[in-house]
């Protein structure tokens, strides 16, 4: 498509483009009004940071559209004087848009004006793509908002501006930065039961820095069951379980043998759930084949909260030590009776505190969000 005749001259960044429509009644006399744009129409692999201008000369917007193919809306902001136009949402990759407007000089009389244009199609290689853990399930209260991304993040802010989390009853969180693959949030105190949450990455198009872009946009709700709530004592050696503040069990356990494997004092998540599992020695740094070294078939009702290797998982061979010594690699053992009944009560995202070791848990060795207080942990914020 050419410049309308009689347009302005145009600059860089002010291309006279678009065509004018067929003459409407109100346009048998030609109407001064014209439409500028900074990107010519029928251009092609134009950079999704860029910004759509659009101007008036001798006239105002009467009203003004650019959508995509679908139909889909690209956001822009009007001049308190309908002279201007300017694009206030992120192009996206590989995309036709259709800029549609109508402007009138100052007799009334109306130019329609059509243009169009097509982005970058960007490689796979310089997108980031948004997972999340726990879409559609019903999780523990202590369940983190998780998104993790294929290709690192460096602009983390720009991203996080377009990540939000909403919750029924709502509830007041923070993001919180892993690395540069994975940023969560979590509530300042444990979800309520029954609560729904949403998430929305908004990321398609938005710079991640280094030349990376978001992929897509995408979403994800979980709910938030009862309050399962574990707390384990390694100096009486017990766990107390609670559902929703009320004791149902109290059960024997060993843990990790002090000083040579001690488990962790802190807050822990369960990550994940397995009826049965390989335990080898060597994933934790010991040879299987040593005096201490261990590869055991079909551990049962194993539960993860660490992921250097801390489990909750039925231990037949150290019955006799449960109650009364701390026996173990660092994992928390139990009667098979015991182990099925409380993995049959558990999901992913509930709660279990330790007690008595000089060992502390930290943040990223599972979903350990819970073991800094909330003032430190939206430290964590690239917005804040």
């Amino acid at each position: 498509m050419s410049a309308c005749s009689g347009a302005p001259s145009a600059t860089d960044d002010d291309t006279a483009s678009g065509t004018a429509a067929a003459p409407s009644p109100q346009e048998q006399k030609d109407s001064a009004a014209r439409v500028v744009s900074n990107i010519p129409a029928g251009a092609s692999d134009i950079d999704l940071q860029r910004k759509l201008k659009l101007r008036v000369a001798s006239g105002t917007f009467e009203d003004i559209a650019v959508t995509t193919r679908k139909g889909a809306p690209l956001a822009g902001t009007l001049s308190a004087d309908k002279t201007r136009w300017v694009s206030q949402g992120v192009l996206a990759s590989g995309t036709r848009y259709k800029v549609a407007g109508t402007a009138v000089d100052d007799e009334g009389l109306e130019k329609t004006y059509a243009a169009g244009f097509r982005t970058r199609t960007l490689t796979l290689d310089e997108q980031t793509y948004p997972s999340f853990v726990g879409d559609g399930q019903t999780v523990g209260v202590g369940m983190p908002v998780m998104i993790r991304f294929d290709v690192p993040v460096t602009d983390k802010a720009e991203i996080e501006k377009h990540l939000e989390v909403t919750s029924k009853p709502a509830q007041v969180g923070a993001f919180h930065w892993i690395s540069d693959q994975e940023v969560h949030w979590r509530p300042r105190t444990y979800w309520k039961p029954g609560t729904q949450v949403s998430v929305n990455a908004d990321i398609g198009g938005v710079p991640a820095g280094n030349g990376i872009y978001g992929q897509m946009d995408r979403s994800m709700k979980f709910t938030v069951g009862d309050a399962m709530v574990s707390k384990v004592d390694m100096q009486t050696h017990q766990m107390k379980v609670f559902r929703n503040g009320q004791l149902l069990r109290t059960i024997p356990i060993t843990t990790g043998e002090q000083p040579l494997h001690t488990t962790r004092t802190g807050t822990k998540i369960i990550v994940e759930k397995f009826r049965s599992k390989t335990m080898n020695s060597e994933t934790v740094g010991i040879d299987p084949n040593s005096a201490d070294g261990y590869n055991i078939d079909n551990v049962e009702y194993a539960m993860r909260l660490t992921y250097s290797g801390e489990f909750i998982h039925a231990a037949p061979w150290s019955v006799g030590s449960q109650g009364y010594a701390n026996v173990s690699h660092g994992c928390t053992g139990m009667s098979t009776a015991n182990a099925g009944w409380l993995y049959n009560m558990s999901k992913m995202g509930d709660v279990v505190t330790y007690t008595g070791s000089d060992r502390p848990m930290d943040l990223t060795n599972g979903f350990g969000d819970w073991n800094e207080s909330f003032r430190d942990y939206k430290q964590g914020s690239a917005l804040s």
